[in-house]
C-alpha cells in the first residue's frame, strides 16, 4: 500500500514540474508586460533581469505552504488516503486548466486555480463524509473564508487597479507630456525617488516578507521604522536619480527595469505555493503517515499534522526557482499570454484580436456621453492646456515598442505599490489582477483607446476578466469532479486521468502549433505597421494580402466541397462543421478589413489613388465569397436537419460534376494568386463563363421541373439556391484575382 502512495507522491512532484512551466507561462506577464511593451532593454536583458529575481524570490521563500495544507480544508477531520485523493485531483486539474488559458493567450489567475481546486475536491470528499457521518457538518469540513476573499479579490483588484492606474497616468502625462525629454529638468528626480521608493517598499513588505532570513525580529523593525525608511530612500534615490539624469541616463528604463525585477521577485517569492504548495503538502502527508500512521492504515489515520506550519527544504526551493527561470526563458505560451496584455494596451491603433460586443458598444456611448457632459462644463482654456499635454503625434515611443516608458514606469510604480498597500492593509489584492488592470487604466488614460479601436480594447479587457471567473467555475467543477472518480475509481481511475492529462497536455500542444503556423501572417503585418517607406509598406501589403486571400481561396474550396458533398450524403455532422467554419471565417474577414484599412493608411496618396479601389474590391470579393459559402450551406443543413426528402439522383450527379470543376477552378485561382503569376489567366475566365453557363443551363432546367411539378418543392428551392450561390463562388473567385493582378502589378 505504501509503494502505491509513494509512486502518487512522485507523480504530484512530475506534475509540479509541468505546474512550475504552465504558470510561470501564465504569470508571466505579471512582471515582464511593462518592460517589454515599452521595450525598455532587449528581450534577452528583460529575461534576464527578471530571471534573476525569479530565482531569487524562489530561492529566498521560506516555503510556508500553509493555504495548501489547512487553508481550505480541515486536516484534523480527514484521512491520510482523503488527503492524498485531494491533492493528486488538484494537481491534474491545474496543469491542464493552466495550459488551456495558456494556449488561449489569455493570462489568468493561478491563486484562483489553485483555491477553487482545493475547494472543490474538498467539497467532493466533505459530502462523502457527511453523507457517512452524524457528527460532521460542511462547516466542520470546509474553511470558506479564503474562497470567498478570492472572489472578493477579483471585484477589489479590478476596480482599484484600474482607477488608480487611470488617475496617476493621467497625472504622469499632465506632468511629463509625450514629449518627456524635455520636461525632465527636475521633476524627473522627484519622480525617480518615488518610484524607486515605491519599489523598494514593496519588496520589503510584499517580495521579502516570508523570505527565509525575515526573522520576526526583522518584520517588526521595519514595521517600526517604516516612516523613517521611506524617508531615507526617498532622500537617497531623489539626490540618485537625478545625477544619473545629469550623468545622461534615461532614467525611465532604470525604474522600468527596477520594477521588472521587483515585480519578478515577489512573484516567485509569494507565488511558488500555487506550484508546488500541493505536492509538498503530499510529500509531508506520506512522511507523516510512514512514520505513524501504517498501524492504522490510510483509511484510518487523520492528518492533524497538516494543521502546524512547514518549512520547505533548500533544495526544493532552488530546484523550483531554476525550473521557473527555464520557463520563462523558454517558454513560447508565456510569450503569447504577455502579447495579449500589451496589444490591449498598445498606444497606436493596430490588428485587433478580439472582436466586439454588446456590452463594449454601450459602455463605449456611455463613456462618450459622459465625456461629452463633462467637456461642455470645463472652460476653453482648460481644455486648450489639456490638450497642450496630449499631443499624441509628439509620443518618443521606441521601435516596435507598445507604449513609452513614462507608462511602462507608472505600471510597474503603480502596482507594485497598490499589491505593498493591500498587503499591509490585509486587502485581498491579486498580482494578476493589479498588474493587468493597471495597464488597462493608464492606456486608457493615454488615450490609447481611440474611437476606432476602443470597442474592441474593452471586448478584451472584459473577455480576460471573465476568464478570471471562469478560471473559479472551471477549477471548482472539474476539481469536484476528477476527485469523485479517483476516489470512487482507485488506482484504474488514476491511471486513466493521467493518461487523459498527459494525452490533452500533448494535444494542446500539437494544436497551439498548427494555430501559431497559420498566424504567420501576422509577421507581415507586423512589419508593415513598423515600416515608414511607402515602397516597403506597398510589397508588405500585396504579400500580406497574398496570405489572405489565398487562404479565404482555400477556405472557399475546402468549405463549398465538403458542404455539397455533406449535402449529397446527408451528412448532418459535416453541415454543421462547415457551418461553424463560416461563422469563424466571417470573424477572420472582419478582422482583415480592419487590418487592411490601418494598412492602407500608411501608403502616401498617389499609391493611394493608384491601387487603393482594386485593394478594396478584392476584400470585398473576397467577404462575398464566404458569405456565398454561408447562404449555401445554411439551406442545406436546415433541410438535412428536417429529414426532408434528398435531390434525385440526377440533381445529385450533375451538381457533383459541376463541383468537381467548380473546386479544381479554385484550386487553380489560389496556387496563381499565391505565387503571383497570373500567366494563361484568360483560359480561366474562359472556364468560369463555361462553368457559368453550365450552372444556368441546369437552373433552367430545374425551373421546368417545378413548373411541370415533377419533384419536391422543397428539394427544387434548395437546389436553386445550391445553383445560384456556385455562380456567385465562380463569379466572385474570378472577379478577385482581376482586381487581385491590378493590385500586385508592378506599375
Amino acid at each position: 500500500m505504501e509503494t502505491i502512495y509513494l509512486c502518487i507522491v512522485i507523480f504530484l512532484f512530475v506534475l509540479a514540474v509541468f505546474d512550475l512551466v504552465v504558470g510561470v507561462s501564465n504569470d508571466a506577464v505579471n512582471f515582464l508586460q511593462s518592460a517589454v511593451g515599452a521595450k525598455a532593454a532587449s528581450f534577452k536583458t528583460i529575461l534576464f533581469i527578471a530571471g534573476i529575481g525569479v530565482f531569487i524570490g524562489a530561492a529566498l521563500s521560506n516555503g510556508m505552504m500553509d493555504i495548501a495544507r489547512h487553508g481550505i480544508y480541515q486536516p484534523e477531520h480527514f484521512y491520510f488516503a482523503e488527503i492524498m485523493c485531494i491533492l493528486l485531483a488538484v494537481m491534474l486539474t491545474d496543469v491542464v486548466l493552466l495550459d488551456v488559458f495558456n494556449t488561449m493567450g489569455m493570462p489568468t489567475s493561478t491563486t484562483v486555480s489553485m483555491v477553487f481546486e482545493l475547494l472543490g475536491g474538498t467539497f467532493a470528499l466533505a459530502l462523502i463524509k457527511v453523507y457517512g457521518s452524524d457528527t460532521l457538518g460542511l462547516g466542520d469540513l470546509i474553511n470558506t473564508d479564503k474562497a470567498l476573499s478570492v472572489i472578493m479579490a477579483i471585484f477589489v483588484s479590478v476596480a482599484i487597479a484600474f482607477f488608480f492606474g487611470m488617475l496617476v497616468q493621467w497625472l504622469a502625462r499632465i506632468v511629463f507630456t509625450f514629449n518627456y525629454t524635455g520636461k525632465m529638468k527636475y521633476s524627473i528626480g522627484i519622480f525617480g525617488g518615488i518610484a524607486a521608493t515605491s519599489i523598494v517598499y514593496f519588496m520589503l513588505i510584499k517580495g521579502l516578507k516570508d523570505s527565509s532570513f525575515m526573522t520576526p525580529e526583522n518584520k517588526h523593525w521595519i514595521q517600526d521604522n517604516t516612516a523613517m525608511l521611506i524617508g531615507c530612500f526617498f532622500v537617497f534615490f531623489t539626490i540618485l536619480m537625478q545625477v544619473l539624469h545629469w550623468c545622461k541616463v534615461n532614467v525611465f528604463k532604470i525604474i522600468v527595469l527596477l520594477g521588472t525585477f521587483a515585480l519578478a521577485l515577489a512573484f516567485a517569492g509569494n507565488d511558488l505555493v500555487n506550484f508546488i504548495g500541493v505536492p509538498l503538502a503530499g510529500y509531508s502527508s506520506f512522511i507523516d503517515y510512514t512514520a505513524n500512521g501504517t498501524a492504522a492504515g490510510p483509511d484510518g489515520f487523520l492528518m492533524t499534522s497538516l494543521l502546524g506550519p512547514a518549512k520547505t527544504p533548500w533544495y526544493f526551493l532552488i530546484g523550483a526557482g531554476a525550473i521557473m527561470v527555464y520557463a520563462l526563458c523558454t517558454s513560447k505560451k508565456a510569450h503569447n499570454v504577455i502579447k495579449t496584455s500589451v496589444d490591449l494596451s498598445r498606444q497606436d491603433e493596430g490588428e485587433e484580436n478580439f472582436g466586439s460586443t454588446p456590452i463594449a458598444r454601450t459602455l463605449v456611448r456611455f463613456s462618450m456621453t459622459v465625456a461629452n457632459g463633462l467637456s461642455k462644463v470645463m472652460p476653453e482654456s482648460g481644455k486648450r492646456w489639456v490638450e497642450t499635454r496630449f499631443q499624441k503625434d509628439e509620443a518618443i515611443i521606441a521601435d516596435g515598442a507598445a507604449f513609452d516608458l513614462v507608462r511602462a514606469s507608472v505600471n510597474l510604480v503603480l502596482a507594485g505599490l497598490l499589491i505593498a498597500l493591500g498587503t499591509s492593509l490585509k486587502l485581498p489584492l491579486s498580482t494578476t489582477y493589479v498588474t493587468f488592470m493597471v495597464a488597462m487604466g493608464t492606456s486608457l488614460a493615454d488615450r490609447a483607446w481611440g474611437r476606432d479601436s476602443a470597442v474592441f480594447r474593452i471586448t478584451g479587457v472584459l473577455s480576460v476578466i471573465g476568464g478570471w471567473f471562469i478560471t473559479a467555475g472551471a477549477a471548482f467543477t472539474i476539481c469536484f469532479f476528477v476527485t469523485f472518480v479517483i476516489y470512487f475509481g482507485g488506482t484504474i481511475a488514476i491511471v486513466a486521468l493521467i493518461g487523459l492529462a498527459v494525452f490533452m497536455l500533448i494535444r494542446s500542444q500539437v494544436m497551439y502549433k498548427k494555430r501559431k503556423e497559420k498566424e504567420k501572417g501576422n509577421a507581415t503585418i507586423k512589419q508593415l505597421m513598423q515600416s515608414t517607406d511607402n515602397m516597403e509598406i506597398l510589397e508588405l501589403l500585396r504579400k500580406h494580402t497574398r496570405e489572405e486571400l489565398g487562404r479565404i481561396l482555400e477556405f472557399t474550396e475546402d468549405n463549398f466541397e465538403r458542404t455539397v458533398t455533406a449535402f449529397l450524403h446527408e451528412n448532418l455532422r459535416g453541415l454543421r462543421r462547415a457551418m461553424g467554419s463560416v461563422k469563424f471565417e466571417k470573424q477572420l474577414v472582419k478582422q482583415m478589413k480592419r487590418t487592411g484599412t490601418l494598412a492602407m493608411c500608411r501608403l502616401d496618396n498617389n499609391t493611394v489613388l493608384e491601387k487603393g479601389l482594386y485593394y478594396y474590391q478584392g476584400n470585398d470579393f473576397a467577404s462575398e465569397l464566404v458569405y456565398s459559402v454561408g447562404r449555401l450551406c445554411e439551406p442545406c443543413l436546415e433541410h438535412i436537419d428536417n429529414n426532408f426528402k434528398p435531390l434525385d439522383t440526377i440533381q445529385k450527379g450533375e451538381f457533383a460534376d459541376v463541383t468537381e470543376d467548380i473546386v479544381y477552378l479554385l484550386q487553380v485561382c489560389r496556387h496563381k494568386l499565391e505565387n503571383n503569376d497570373y500567366s494563361n489567366f484568360e483560359e480561366d475566365i474562359h472556364k468560369a463563363n463555361e462553368l457559368n453557363g453550365q450552372l444556368a443551363h441546369l437552373k433552367r432546367e430545374e425551373l421546368q421541373r417545378i413548373q411541370s411539378q415533377s419533384g419536391s418543392i422543397k428539394v427544387s428551392m434548395v437546389y436553386l439556391t445550391m445553383i445560384q450561390e456556385a455562380q456567385n463562388i465562380v463569379t466572385y473567385s474570378i472577379n478577385l484575382m482581376k482586381v487581385s493582378r491590378k493590385f500586385q502589378a508592378e506599375e
